[in-house]
């Protein structure tokens, strides 16, 4: 890896986030030079200040970019979340590829462009990327279909976890109530993707032919073992509460009114947070398999070294805590 990215200059938008982060340092540790294009400097190579939603990103000097700049999360209904979230993932989507004119591009997307609903099989890349729940997926996907049309390569990993995880564990930590955690319906198996396995995807995807492809870890995983497994190594442990669909799903939409309405603490569960615990989503990795790619990395990894964490500081939720800033 290092003697085929030395000397290669790549610039990595959202170098400051979570994902952007893993992506910058495997960059810069396989021998080249990193340009951090977003708001904050990531965490090697130069920094060029960049607003997704406003500007032209300045490439003078790049020869490749990996593109992972997003505005992320579930956010609220209503046409102010969804404006907000075009104007990044969307418009500046087609600033990026105006600037990189004919540099090659790796667009990192996500699962969540998926036609929701249940799957009898794995979903390949040709699945429908229609009816999103939120205006996150909606824009992801509008921006995608920019992306593949400008001839760049889009990966679309699902549920990235890692050290510095802004979502998973937060999430599941705040979820526990007196040793339970409740989960809608039945155990299902879901994908899921480690940050070092989207970025080793990255840095590889930069010699692949454009299109389309799924990346998340070899094999798919039990909820239920990865939420209780989770929640034991960050040392609290909790058993689940199983709810079922519908009362789970009308839950949702009560907080989603109650949300509406402004009313705090009452915007975490939503419609999509219930449908992506209770239906699951596996990837078919076979594109990118085809294309010589292998995940290095597994949950139980991650849990190993959480548990360490855990066992180091009793401020393990401190130490995976979600950054307060939604825009990488």
């Amino acid at each position: 890896m290092n003697t085929r990215l030395a000397g290669l200059r790549i610039a990595v938008t959202g170098a400051s986030g979570f994902c952007g982060s893993a992506v910058a340092r495997a960059a810069a540790a396989a021998g080249a030079e990193v340009v951090a294009v977003g708001r904050r400097p990531g965490p090697v190579g130069r920094h060029v200040p960049w607003d997704a939603g406003r500007e032209l990103p300045d490439l003078r000097g790049v020869d490749v970019v990996v593109h992972l700049a997003a505005a992320v999360g579930d956010p609220p209904a209503g046409a102010a979340a969804e404006a907000a979230y075009h104007a990044v993932n969307v418009a500046g989507t087609a600033r990026l590829l105006r600037a990189a004119a004919d540099r090659p591009v790796v667009w990192v997307s996500s699962a969540s462009v998926y036609r929701p609903g249940r799957h009898r099989a794995a979903i390949r890349e040709d699945h429908p990327t229609d009816g999103q729940r939120t205006g996150y997926g909606r824009t992801k996907a509008d921006g995608e279909r920019l992306a593949l049309a400008a001839g760049a390569v889009v990966l679309r990993p699902r549920a990235v976890y890692g050290a510095g995880d802004p979502h998973l564990l937060p999430r599941l930590l705040a979820a526990v109530r007196r040793g339970r955690v409740p989960l809608p319906g039945p155990d299902v198996a879901m994908s899921l993707t480690a940050v070092e396995n989207l970025a080793d995807a990255c840095l590889a995807a930069l010699r692949w032919p454009p299109g389309p492809y799924n990346v998340a870890d070899a094999a798919p995983y039990s909820r239920d073992a990865v939420v209780t497994g989770v929640l034991a190594a960050a040392g609290r442990p909790a058993r689940p509460l199983r709810v079922p669909v519908p009362v789970a799903l009308g839950a949702a939409a009560l907080a989603g009114g109650a949300a509406r309405l402004g009313v705090p603490g009452t915007g975490r569960l939503t419609r999509y947070a219930v449908e992506q615990l209770a239906y699951g989503t596996v990837l078919d990795l076979g594109r990118a398999y085809g294309q010589g790619w292998v995940p290095r990395r597994a949950l139980p990894d991650f849990l190993a070294e959480l548990s360490i964490g855990a066992e180091l500081s009793t401020g393990a939720a401190r130490w995976l805590s979600p950054d307060p800033r939604r825009r990488i």
